[in-house]
């Protein structure tokens, strides 16, 4: 496939270009870590070989190669290349693409629209594009690192294809390094461990790597940085992780299964991840007191005040000291036994709940505080628990219209063995008879 025609531009051999723009690929067999989109069986890979492109989302990491394959999809159909930025561009800049757009139709040129941050736009100016992207005046390339699901309309999405670009692997970055070092005629000062933090400190984004190695060339050749030299020169990147959103969602849901999942370092991972990403500790807690009743609760009764014990630890000493007192309650959850009796159970009465309607309570437990109350029957026939033998009566509290029911199930594990026990010796007196009812006793 040949290059993307460049366009010349004044003094554009006096003007300083960055690393990243000089290794910008011109061809797709030059991108690196999207094989499963841009292969010859990828998707786009089937489009570029039939040299047609629909409208699309590409949702990715950051320096993943969005704009890239963008450009490059642009020249393989012929289409005019028109960029924005949704943090910078407005309904004017729309407007003056879409009249552009029609004029290129009009002289037999398609026009390719590429937004980047497309999740920025809002929803009436996502609407905009619809008229436009369904009668082919542009074909429509969105660039996004938020979930298109939660970002992007609805209807807009149905006229989009939606492709998943991975962030680039450790062997893409090394790639990458060589290509520069290429480009740049020597190689990077690092020894090999140092190399390879590069590598991690780009955390998977290629423009990323390609920056700090721009940077590590102006070194003196002569000098060759180990890891701690390397920090020094360097600014490490933040983790990615926005606790607005959709990292947000799948780091705790990553935590909280792997609690349940019963993988104490795994679940140490997460959290340590959430924190380094600067997630609220208080919303940590929250989301371990939940798991405590819903992926343990009885199997250990210990599991709910040791999650409220460690939010309310955070809550008194704070960061840093406050944040071991999460990390010794997910090492305690994760190491729990588990059940989720609790949880169907409530789900299965709260369904029979809805659909029952009003049925009242029969009279035998209702109180009695009048003599009229008496005289209709409330309260008559209850039998006191505590003064039977047992301390159990094995009477029916459910409505006298509806059938005993049984939501409650507890696992063979933990404490609720223990209460499976208790509930099949409450289960043979019951069928052994009811005791006759016992005036003396309290109705309360």
């Amino acid at each position: 496939m040949s290059k993307p025609r460049q366009q010349p531009e004044l003094f554009a051999g006096q003007a300083h270009r960055p690393l990243a723009d000089r290794l910008r690929p011109t061809q797709f067999s030059e991108t690196v870590g999207q094989d499963h989109l841009l292969g010859p069986d990828g998707p786009i890979g089937r489009m570029v070989a039939q040299r047609r492109v629909a409208s699309m989302i590409l949702w990715g990491p950051p320096g993943c190669g969005k704009t890239t394959i963008a450009r490059l999809l642009a020249h393989v159909s012929d289409a005019e290349f028109e960029p924005l930025s949704a943090v910078f561009s407005g309904v004017a800049d729309l407007r003056k693409v879409f009249e552009r757009a029609k004029a290129h139709r009009a002289d037999g040129r398609g026009t390719l629209l590429f937004i980047d941050e497309i999740h920025r736009f809002n929803r009436a100016q996502q609407d905009g594009f619809l008229p436009y992207v369904e009668d082919g005046t542009v074909t429509l390339v969105g660039a996004t690192t938020e979930n298109p699901s939660f970002e992007i309309i609805a209807p807009l999405l149905s006229r989009c294809q939606v492709f998943v670009l991975h962030r680039i692997s450790d062997d893409g970055l090394e790639e990458l390094l060589r290509r520069a070092e290429t480009e740049e005629g020597r190689t990077l000062p690092l020894d090999s461990a140092a190399r390879e933090a590069l590598r991690a400190m780009a955390d998977g984004d290629g423009r990323y790597v390609l920056n700090l190695a721009e940077e590590l060339f102006l070194l003196p050749e002569e000098q060759v940085l180990d890891t701690a030299m390397l920090a020094e020169t360097v600014q490490k990147r933040a983790p990615l992780y926005d606790k607005g959103q959709e990292a947000h969602y799948n780091l705790i849901s990553a935590l909280h299964k792997s609690i349940r999942g019963s993988d104490a370092d795994a679940a140490l991972y997460w959290l340590a991840r959430m924190l380094a990403g600067g997630e609220d500790p208080r919303f940590i807690g929250r989301r371990l007191t939940r798991a405590a009743i819903e992926d343990i609760g009885l199997a250990d009764p210990q599991a709910l005040p040791q999650a409220l014990a460690a939010w309310e630890a955070y809550e008194r000493i704070g960061s840093p000291e406050g944040e071991l007192a999460l990390a010794q309650c997910v090492l305690y959850l994760a190491t729990a036994p588990k059940s989720n009796a609790t949880y169907k159970a409530f789900g299965a009465a709260m369904r029979t709940a809805k659909q029952s309607g009003s049925l009242a309570p029969p009279q035998h437990i209702l109180n009695a505080p009048t003599q009229l109350m008496k005289d209709i029957g409330y309260g008559a026939g209850y039998v006191y628990d505590h003064a039977t033998d047992e301390g159990f009566s094995g009477q029916n509290y459910f409505p006298d219209d509806m059938a005993p029911q049984k939501f409650y199930r507890p696992v063979d594990r933990g404490f609720e063995r223990d209460i499976t026990k208790r509930l099949a010796y409450w289960q043979r007196l019951r069928e052994r008879g009811v005791p006759d009812g016992n005036p003396g006793g309290s109705s309360e």
